[in-house]
């Protein structure tokens, strides 16, 4: 016999209905839900395994979250027809995921849980990432798998000054705040999102709005449990651990791992001595010390550091390289240290260095973004790479990181913030490459992409900065440390680390993770206003290397113009099969492309030369002008007949030009007068209704013969 479903309805605001669903589907894996609003349906799943691995000393969790183009109606564009690696948008949405969910297990959990998530019906209005979050901890709240809270995720949109919950498709596209919030019932655990120079208050108000809505969410699936009647979670192995091995390794190596902190060394001469300490202490155990032992001690070891380490910062308000709690590390930069690309910098913070470049390119260049609702070209994008050599290590390359997509696409989202309109007729690509890291490769890519931006021309108005933050708090006395600009070692330490960039005048894009309990929003506030400076002080010094982007592309750069021109001649200009823009691209040596937008025909030319842009402007704007009685065009003889000559005096219009308006002075013939190929001035002087001729002079042009003060008689030749 089946067991009935268990389904849970709450309403997320304005009547928008949200229902979790458990019972139906997937019932072999550990916990299984569906989170239905509207249309848009998501499954979840996960799975524990009973057992952790032999010798196991980290969590492997894995988070993917995938969307399947049935679900929209949709057949996958690719060779083969159906879903392929995860998109960046499906990384993001599982990053954003993963990143909530993981503190959620005990640091003693070490078995491999895997969470699947999957679009199965989409919504055009409903966005789905916002609701994956809900749906992966809710099966994680009806399994059996050792969890220590419950949480969700909610999007807080502003549109028309007014925050708005999870806001639709068309909402969001209006939205100048976007954030995506993450918590537990208490507590605050992850906030990623960008924003057009919204204050740091404003932030704080959108992430109290959210707590607020999450609370709802966590209540819906507290509901779902109890009707599933799921009252314990199941026993799992612990680590080895031993209590007298612990103390002896504090006693050997407490006081040097402190001396070492201390001294205000490089990453690399502090990582050697840290090495070096840890190989005396596995030494000092002895050859009756097991494999395990060494394990442990090695372990006891880095936890030592970590203690250590925290406990100096808070204690004596030194930093591992000696610097103060709110001071950056010392800055570097320049523009155009490369000869070749159209934008290019090189942006360097302490001991982390970004060679960014910035490429120009036309409507053909665009990125194609693909998902199960939507799909668009993006005009704008960043890519950003890590390689090993950056922080001195020996690793294969192979395809990007679900960290450097991330990372990318937080500086994307912070440039992007500050970029022109949809009326730029370039298609631009950043990429960041990281050369240097000790901390925060992605705030430098952000530094490093906007002083390219201004380097290659890009009418950028101000420049964007960031700087990573972290915090360290000690619950036993109260006592907390606010970092500016952390270091790779730091990063890992905190209780929280965020990243905020911004300009002069507001906040441009966030990404918080928080792992301590009871944060205060004053807290949250001490720790935005610290990052605030330091934002200022980097954005002070890129001023002062470019205060303003270059008024023009650099002489090497592709040159673009964007014309409008009415739809009725968008064939005109197009020609039959073609040719008409073939001969203008071949003759100019540009590329055209002509889109249809509206009433009006968008036609965006390229050209690597200035000469052949303002060839092929002249060459389409004289195909979609209006011949007017009265103007003056210089015409092309076309061909030359006994009774005048026939002229091209706009791209595809011709005219006769009779003998008798060629000059003052009768003329019996057209011979030695004109021939193909001149190009003559005339002035439409007529147009014929009926027969749609236009009628030409070049004689109106010409002084009288008594007027220029020349006798009358004698044959004369032609002005040119």
């Amino acid at each position: 016999m089946l067991s009935q479903p268990i389904s849970v309805t709450f309403d997320i605001g304005g009547g928008r209905m949200v229902t979790i669903e458990t019972g139906k589907l997937a019932r072999q894996a550990d916990g299984a839900v569906t989170v239905r609003q509207g249309n848009c349906i998501i499954l979840a799943t996960v799975v524990a395994n009973k057992e952790p691995k032999e010798g196991q000393d980290f969590f492997p969790l894995s988070v993917d979250y995938q969307e399947k183009f049935a679900s929209a109606g949709r057949i996958p564009g690719s060779f083969f027809k159906r879903e392929a690696r995860l998109n960046d948008y499906e990384i993001l949405t599982s990053r954003l995921v993963d990143r909530a969910l993981r503190p959620l297990f005990p640091e003693d959990y070490f078995c491999d849980v895997q969470v699947l998530i999957s679009l199965v019906s989409s919504d055009l209005e409903v966005m789905p990432d916002a609701l994956a979050c809900l749906a992966a901890s809710a099966a994680l709240a009806v399994s059996d798998i050792p969890i220590k809270e419950i949480i969700s995720e909610v999007r807080i949109g502003r549109v028309d000054g007014k925050l708005l919950v999870n806001p639709s498709r068309t909402e969001l596209e209006k939205a100048d705040m976007e954030f995506l919030i993450a918590a537990t019932e208490k507590n605050l655990m992850m906030v990623e999102g960008e924003a057009k120079e919204c204050s740091e208050e404003d932030l704080v108000k959108a992430l109290e709005i959210a707590h607020d809505a999450i609370r709802i969410q966590i209540k819906a699936q507290e509901e779902l449990r109890a009707k599933a009647g799921i009252t314990g979670k199941r026993d799992y192995t612990k680590p080895e651990s031993n209590e007298e091995l612990q103390q002896k390794v504090t006693t050997f190596a407490k006081d040097r791992i402190y001396q070492i902190s201390r001294a205000g060394s490089s990453k690399h001469e502090r990582s050697d001595a840290f090495d070096v300490l840890k190989d005396e202490l596995v030494a000092s155990l002895g050859e009756e010390a097991t494999d395990l032992d060494k394990k442990l001690a090695k372990k006891y070891y880095h936890d030592l550091q970590w203690e250590v380490v925290r406990n100096m910062i808070l204690d004596d308000r030194i930093r591992l390289d000696g610097r103060q709690l709110d001071q950056v590390r010392p800055l570097a930069m320049e523009v155009d240290p490369l000869p070749t690309p159209h934008g290019s910098s090189l942006f360097t913070r302490g001991e982390t260095q970004s060679l960014t470049t910035v490429t120009l390119g036309t409507p053909l260049d665009e990125l194609l973004v693909e998902s199960a609702a939507k799909s668009f070209d993006s005009k704008f994008f960043l890519h950003y790479n890590f390689p090993p050599f950056s922080t001195g290590e020996v690793k294969m390359m192979r395809g990007q990181s679900r960290r450097e997509v991330g990372h990318g696409n937080l500086a994307m989202r912070s440039l992007k913030q500050m970029m022109p309109g949809s009326d730029y007729p370039y298609t631009v690509r950043v990429v960041s490459d990281i050369l240097e890291s000790n901390g925060s490769s992605s705030m430098a890519t952000v530094c490093a992409g906007s002083l390219a931006l201004m380097d290659a021309g890009v009418p950028f108005p101000k420049h964007v900065s960031g700087v990573a933050m972290g915090l360290i708090t000690r619950p036993s006395d109260g006592k907390n440390a606010i970092l500016t600009d952390i270091l790779g070692d730091e990063d890992h330490l905190g209780d929280m680390d965020f990243k905020v960039t911004g300009t002069r005048e507001g906040i441009c894009g966030v990404q918080m993770d928080i792992k301590v309990d009871g944060l205060s929003m004053d807290t949250m506030r001490e720790a935005l206003e610290q990052a605030r400076k330091g934002r200022l002080h980097i954005l002070d010094a890129m001023y002062e290397c470019i205060p303003a982007a270059h008024p023009d592309v650099k002489p090497h750069a592709p040159r673009m113009v964007k014309i409008f021109i009415d739809k009725e001649f968008i064939g005109a200009v197009i020609g039959p099969q073609g040719k008409i823009i073939q001969e203008i691209q071949r003759e100019t040596g540009t590329t055209i492309n002509l889109e249809e937008v509206g009433n009006f025909g968008e036609v965006s030319i390229f050209s690597p030369a200035k000469e052949g842009l303002d060839k092929a402007v002249a060459w389409i704007k004289g195909i979609v002008a209006q011949p007017e009685v009265g103007s003056v065009y210089e015409a092309k003889v076309k061909s030359v007949m006994p009774y005048g000559a026939f002229v091209e005096f706009l791209p595809g219009k011709q005219g006769l030009l009779h003998i008798s308006e060629v000059t003052h002075k009768r003329l019996e013939s057209m011979e030695g007068v004109l021939k193909e190929g001149d190009t003559v001035k005339v002035k439409l002087i007529g147009l014929d209704q009926k027969t749609g001729k236009f009628k030409l002079s070049r004689k109106v042009l010409i002084p009288k013969p008594e007027a220029a003060g020349k006798p009358a008689g004698g044959p004369q030749a032609p002005q040119q």
